[in-house]
């Protein structure tokens, strides 16, 4: 058995949507061995820094929230296709030729991977993509950028794959990992209504 770890690691020079500052994670003192007789930290982040899940409540004002979360949802098999020679966007066209299936959960490789800085033309899932998806079925798709999409208006994608009940996993770290089939097993930080969770999610691959 191999595992492979795609979380981003959390840190304060970590990569962040946009490069903006209210995204980056702050890493804390909170008590001292001096003062307090022990060491603790204090993290504070955005939910969607680094590897994450969106709720609906992060595009609908009265979307569901991570309290709806069915956990066995995020422990299953997931295909990983690789999509690194695209350069701009993931359209129908290159989703078509690739074996998915109804209720499948794909995680899509691109050229996001090979780099830990932020890009502001990374490859994000175009609406006509978005729309091929839906009408598969899929139960969910995990990219490796910080958004699905970049800057499109009334965000599309967002919200044919949500209106369609597909998890979106966004910030995946793929560049390591071949085309094929996983065990996934995405365990989210337990947070009460928010709409967003981070995940910390391995592969398994059976040798």
């Amino acid at each position: 058995m191999k595992v492979h770890d795609i979380s981003m690691t959390i840190s304060e020079e970590m990569q962040v949507y946009k490069n903006k500052i209210e995204k980056k994670p702050t890493i804390e003192v909170a008590s001292t061995f001096e003062k307090d007789g022990v060491y603790e930290s204090k993290l504070s982040f955005n939910l969607h820094t680094g590897t994450h899940m969106d709720f609906p409540l992060h595009i609908f004002k009265d979307g569901k929230t991570s309290d709806t979360l069915d956990l066995s949802r995020l422990i299953r098999k997931v295909k990983v296709f690789d999509l690194s020679d695209l350069d701009m966007e993931i359209d129908e066209k290159d989703l078509v030729k690739l074996d998915i299936q109804p209720d499948d959960f794909v995680l899509l490789k691109t050229k996001n991977s090979q780099t830990d800085i932020f890009d502001f033309h990374f490859v994000f899932i175009n609406e006509k993509a978005a729309q091929y998806l839906s009408s598969k079925g899929i139960a969910g798709v995990g990219v490796d950028a910080l958004g699905v999409e970049r800057d499109q208006k009334g965000h599309p994608t967002h919200h044919l794959l949500m209106n369609h009940d597909i998890i979106i996993i966004e910030g995946l770290r793929l560049k390591d990992i071949p085309e094929g089939e996983y065990l996934m097993i995405a365990l989210p930080i337990k947070i009460k209504h928010v709409d967003a969770l981070p995940l910390s999610i391995i592969l398994i691959e059976e040798t």
